[in-house]
């Protein structure tokens, strides 16, 4: 582990640093040659997908398919390290609790199931049938199903993920709290009733169209690095990449490709974005606002071919009154929001308008914001205005995060089922399935926390690390009758525990899975709706893993006993019989086993892409918003004004460490940031340091200002003087969740809106 430093980077984003940062990885997991001969079947037609993020695959010309966090990610479950049961015998679960997020993950893979003994505040080990037998008995003592919740990590496989639904469904609830909760519903609640589809409309190809890429909430440096491969090509060729974002990151602004001899030979490097535009965050729909309005002062102006007239009358409806709104909008209002001048919003537009075909990309900077879904809205009634939705080069691109967690949601991991899918699974399994919605992620908290929640059970994921509000939601996992994961290795989840816990251990991606018929690969849909095979290549950590799919069903077979007509345990002797329900349920399924045989899979029908609109209107729909106003971080500035005049509030964004994945931490360092060897780091302008009366360096402690009665807070954080907008502090999660209102919430998505906290500093005191 790297000494205590901020030493900020100079340096391009990926290049001879990114392969350093490879070489230690597989050092410090003890496999230099195991995780080298295992990165070259990462992504391939005939290898695993990787376990990190969800960015596609290119046609396989290269045997180095893999990214810097990528290799982090197979190296953590590829590791020689081992987590049995020798280090439940040395360590009760309160000392246990007592260790980092990156010490618990970093003991290795999980080896045994095991199962929690109060009495000895230990974990020992279980036999599978009798952990089975053990989450059975709790579920079918529970008065009403709908006192059982069911999370779903977007790392599950397709096949995990629908026989999870449908065992869920059967026994009797819809309670799905998911990952999508947490980052992209706001994405798909959007977009569905603007376009028909909640997911991006673009492929890979349409970034060798496209005459201009706006990226917005994004950091694709560190959380998807295999895009600034597409990223630098597009500049390459001449393509304006244009940027908003309120901190200048890296990735963003120049990339080093590993795989250029030229470029790492002479430490040269690529310009990403031809334009960087740093607005406050959550200032985006303001911005994209004054876009638009700027397009329609010129269109009213005499320059009619700014608008695809013939686009917006064939395919659109709400044109005029968008319109009417725009021209209503005031300039003073939208510049004071975003933090951009107006000038700077005109170049933006300009430049929009000088893009035959653009692509618009997205990532959860601007999904974790109260006004989520209206700015989502409004970025798609950006490209709808130019007709840029539907041809070659042009498009809306939501990057998704986890590694499946698009497919999760397509296969039926959804707490609010459309009935057309209901209705499938009741023609096709025979059973009654439930029509109530169920509760989302908060909803599955705020239900633990009234007691009504009696089970638990998370398929992958760090629940407990993940979710806004943390000491409450440790206090409703804590109020369980039961909790139980399906882990590879151990987590902070594991710890915080209901009043019975068992810890599950699966095989990871990496890993060969046989079944009776023999190897068994999986399937998985990436940020493109492209569904292709993953096939593990090394043996198991333990003898004891269980695939997810396996424990599903049997967990199932136990649970649902002969008042299930499914052959629960026929279905995972061989994969392919899984995928054959799946076509039955989905039609865009059809022939799935013969599709996803050829090397690279398929992709699934977009019909927004086919400029066919599934919405009430039959055709795609503007909604104009209105320039947010009244967020949490405006009502906690003008209530702390009325009652402290020289108390500053900050807009808190909570964001990964260049050395994390989501919850994971493989290390202690934030390269492109210049933080090393440490976490509790907050980010501020160098201004608003000085208007603190305090310095770079300083320790600080941050209180979240909430209309409620609850003090939110989190100690001992270093201040960094940083390029960031004034007003505005960025920090690391899962170390900042504690400052998350469990009501802090996207409207029309439940989204928890970490990226906009209203936040007051106070000196640190050392006890």
């Amino acid at each position: 582990m790297n000494p205590q430093k901020i030493e900020f980077y100079t340096g391009p984003a990926g290049g001879w640093g990114a392969l350093n940062s490879v070489k230690n990885a597989l050092l410090r997991q003890d496999i230099p040659l195991k995780g080298a001969k295992t990165l070259l079947s990462a992504n391939q037609p005939d290898g695993f997908d990787c376990p990190g993020c969800a960015w596609p695959d290119r046609h396989h010309a290269s045997t180095f398919e893999f990214c810097e966090n990528g290799v982090k990610a197979v190296a953590a479950e590829a590791t020689a390290r081992r987590a049995g049961p020798e280090l439940f015998e040395r360590h009760t679960v309160s000392e246990l609790a007592r260790q980092s997020d990156f010490w618990l993950e970093d003991q290795g893979r999980l080896t045994h199931p095991m199962v929690y003994d109060g009495v000895l505040d230990r974990y020992r080990p279980i036999g599978w049938d009798a952990a089975f037998a053990l989450i059975a008995s709790h579920l079918n003592a529970l008065p009403d199903p709908n006192q059982a919740m069911f999370y779903t990590s977007g790392r599950a496989s397709n096949e995990a993920a629908f026989l999870y639904q449908l065992f869920v469904r059967e026994y009797g609830t819809n309670n799905f709290p998911d990952c999508s909760n947490m980052c992209h519903e706001p994405s798909g609640n959007g977009m569905r009733p603007q376009i028909g589809v909640g997911k991006g409309t673009v492929t890979l190809d349409d970034f060798e169209l496209a005459d201009a890429i706006f990226i917005f909430g994004q950091n694709p440096g560190t959380n998807h690095p295999r895009m600034l491969g597409e990223l630098r090509a597009a500049s390459k060729r001449g393509a304006r990449i244009v940027s908003f974002n309120p901190l200048r990151e890296r990735g963003l602004e120049r990339f080093q490709d590993p795989q250029s001899k030229m470029e790492m030979a002479t430490l040269g490097s690529t310009p990403i974005s031809s334009h960087y535009f740093q607005l406050r965050g959550g200032g985006d729909l303001a911005a994209v606002k004054g876009m638009m309005k700027r397009l329609l002062e010129r269109h009213d102006a005499g320059e009619q071919a700014l608008l695809d007239h013939a686009f917006i009358a064939e395919h659109t409806v709400g044109f005029q009154a968008l319109a009417d709104d725009l021209r209503a909008e005031s300039w003073d209002l939208i510049t004071e929001e975003c933090g951009l001048t107006r000038e700077q919003i005109h170049t933006a537009a300009d430049l929009y308008a000088g893009a035959k075909n653009t692509v618009v990309c997205w990532g959860m900077g601007i999904t974790q914001h109260q006004h989520a879904v209206a700015t989502i809205q409004m970025l798609v009634n950006l490209l709808l205005m130019r007709g840029n939705i539907g041809r070659p080069g042009a498009g809306a691109c939501p990057v998704r995060g986890h590694s499946n967690v698009q497919g999760d949601r397509t296969m039926g991991i959804w707490e609010k089922p459309p009935a057309a899918l209901l209705d499938r699974l009741r023609q096709v399994f025979g059973f009654e399935p439930p029509r109530q919605n169920g509760v989302d992620t908060v909803e599955a908290i705020q239900l633990m926390r009234e007691g009504k929640g009696k089970v638990f059970f998370a398929l992958g994921g760090n629940f407990a690390a993940a979710t806004p509000d943390t000491h409450e939601t440790w206090k409703a996992l804590r109020q369980c009758d039961l909790t139980v994961h399906v882990a590879t290795k151990l987590n902070r989840s594991h710890v915080v525990h209901g009043r019975e816990a068992l810890i599950l251990p699966c095989l990871g991606r990496t890993e060969i899975d046989v079944q009776a018929t023999g190897p068994q690969g999986v399937t998985v849909e990436d940020s493109m709706s492209m569904v292709h095979l993953s096939l593990g290549i090394n043996p198991p950590a333990s003898e004891h893993l269980l695939s997810e799919p396996a424990i599903v069903a049997r967990l199932a077979a136990a649970t649902l006993g002969r008042r299930s007509r499914t052959a629960w345990l026929w279905l995972i002797e061989d994969y392919a019989r899984i995928r054959d329900q799946i076509e039955a349920v989905f039609d865009d399924f059809k022939d799935f086993n013969a599709r996803v045989a050829v090397p690279g899979g398929f992709r699934l029908r977009n019909t927004a892409s086919e400029r066919v609109w599934d919405t009430p209107a039959r055709k795609a729909t503007f909604f104009p918003h209105p320039v947010p106003r009244d967020t949490p971080v405006h009502r906690a500035r003008r209530s702390m004004q009325a009652r402290q005049r020289d108390t500053l509030v900050f807009s808190l964004l909570t964001t990964r460490s260049h050395d994390q994945y989501n919850t994971t931490i493989y290390g202690m360092d934030d390269r492109y940031r210049g933080v090393f060897g440490q976490r509790r780091v907050v980010f501020i302008h160098a201004e608003d340091l000085r208007a603190l009366s305090l310095a770079d360096g300083d320790w600080v402690d941050l209180h979240t200002v909430w209309d409620d009665d609850q003090h939110r807070r989190a100690d001992r954080f270093r201040l960094v003087a940083y390029d960031i907008p004034r007003g505005c502090l960025a920090a690391y999660y899962p170390e900042t969740n504690p400052l998350v209102p469990l009501s802090a919430t996207a409207i029309a998505a439940g989204t928890p809106t970490s990226k906009a906290i209203p936040v007051r500093l106070t000196p640190h005191l050392e006890p």
